[in-house]
């Protein structure tokens, strides 16, 4: 488990943040910008100290300011995805990568050359330099070269800020793959809540400096202190899925959620996989009977559980399904 509880101050800002982040598994950071999300993965990471507190992976202390213990970065064994990718413009994409393998000859392998390039698609890239490169490209060969340097932590700072959605949307599912492929857990900063649902499993929301809570997604996604950052009209469920079948003519597929079923918008999940879907506020219709004759898709027979008055002056009502 990764451990952090640190503060670091400035005259014009004040960072503080104390969390527990399940491993495996991705941890994101979310907020606005300016929120301190990147000062809090550079504090993980050893590139800053903070002011006061520690940070623990697993059972190795890496900072304990009253003990005096700052492990130095290139000794933590955490890798680093930067927003620009960074790699290095003389070298070639393998070049890059087997710069990665060097850092970590002393470390026990957790994942290979080959596997890498296989599972991001770097095949038919190897010989390119950089400049070569899109966008989406770079911050794929970014990542295999973080991979190679054998992390037990591997830190992703907003990787998909520097390019367009086509781009985005290409290199998400890299991410999807190595999340469910290795064992390795990570950190993944953003201020795209979109990315945060399909990636995530826990969640730290960060404002203005400020821890504003912590804990799995789909807890968090209902909590007042997510609807201050992202606003009313992002505020809804988070529901796992089972596909049960797929129409691939119309790009469907039926799920089985909680006790009913629902049609969704969706490409290559099979039969049997789990999906993560987020039902908006919204878009929710109450009923107290079977609804007739409306353009509503999808029924759930759900229990209302609370009640409670947001600051938008709306009613938000919690459901049990």
């Amino acid at each position: 488990m990764l451990k952090v509880a640190v503060v670091r101050k400035r005259p014009e800002f004040t960072l503080e943040a104390s969390f527990a982040a399940p491993t495996p598994g991705i941890t994101a950071v979310f907020g606005r910008s300016g929120s301190g999300k990147t000062t809090l993965v550079n504090m993980i990471s050893g590139l800053l100290a903070p002011d006061a507190g520690e940070v623990r992976l697993d059972d190795e202390v890496l900072t304990d300011s009253r003990a005096g213990i700052a492990v130095p970065a290139e000794r933590r064994r955490i890798g680093y995805v930067f927003q620009d990718a960074r790699l290095f413009p003389h070298l070639t994409v393998a070049g890059n990568l087997r710069y990665g393998e060097k850092r970590a000859r002393a470390a026990p392998q957790v994942v290979g050359f080959d596997e890498v390039v296989s599972l991001l698609g770097l095949a038919q890239l190897l010989e390119r330099r950089p400049r070569q490169l899109s966008g989406g490209e770079r911050q794929r060969v970014s990542l295999g070269r973080a991979l190679l340097s054998q992390p037990r932590l591997l830190l992703l700072d907003e990787p998909l800020a520097s390019i367009d959605a086509a781009r985005r949307e290409e290199v998400l599912p890299y991410l999807e793959a190595l999340r469910d492929r290795f064992a390795i857990p990570m950190v993944y900063v953003s201020h795209q809540f979109d990315e945060v649902l399909r990636l995530a499993t826990h969640l730290v929301l960060l404002d203005g400096g400020r821890m504003l809570a912590e804990g799995p997604v789909s807890e968090l996604s209902l909590r007042p202190e997510l609807q201050s950052i992202v606003g009313p009209d992002l505020v809804g469920a988070v529901l796992e899925g089972v596909v049960t079948r797929v129409d691939p003519e119309h790009g469907s597929a039926d799920l089985t959620v909680g006790r009913g079923t629902v049609q969704v918008s969706v490409r290559g999940a099979p039969v049997g996989s789990r999906v993560r879907l987020q039902i908006l506020a919204r878009d929710v219709i109450l009923a107290a009977q079977p609804v007739q004759g409306l353009s509503v898709r999808n029924a759930i027979a759900s229990t209302v559980t609370a009640i409670s008055n947001d600051d938008y002056g709306q009613v938000l009502v919690r459901l049990d399904v």
